[in-house]
């Protein structure tokens, strides 16, 4: 399980949820599973977003193992 923080736009979309414990495999697989859990609306923000693991940009095949941290950072101005 990875921990997954979301900030501004993607804590909203999150329903306020500012981190969870999510399971997957790779960065795509977490991500689906956030959109699955909250909604749409947390895909939007994701799009739009850049992906962190373990304070690194990472992309969406990157592998995630146990302990790792995940964060969406919406674009500082918006967007949405």
């Amino acid at each position: 399980m990875a921990s997954v923080r979301f900030f501004a736009q993607a804590r909203d979309a999150a329903g306020g949820t500012r981190e969870v414990e999510i399971d997957g495999t790779t960065v795509s697989d977490v991500l689906a599973a956030a959109v699955e859990r909250y909604g749409e609306g947390l895909g939007r923000v994701i799009a739009i977003s850049t992906i962190w693991v373990n304070g690194e940009e990472a992309g969406p095949s990157e592998p995630l193992g146990a302990g790792d941290e995940l964060a969406v950072l919406p674009p500082v101005s918006g967007g949405i």
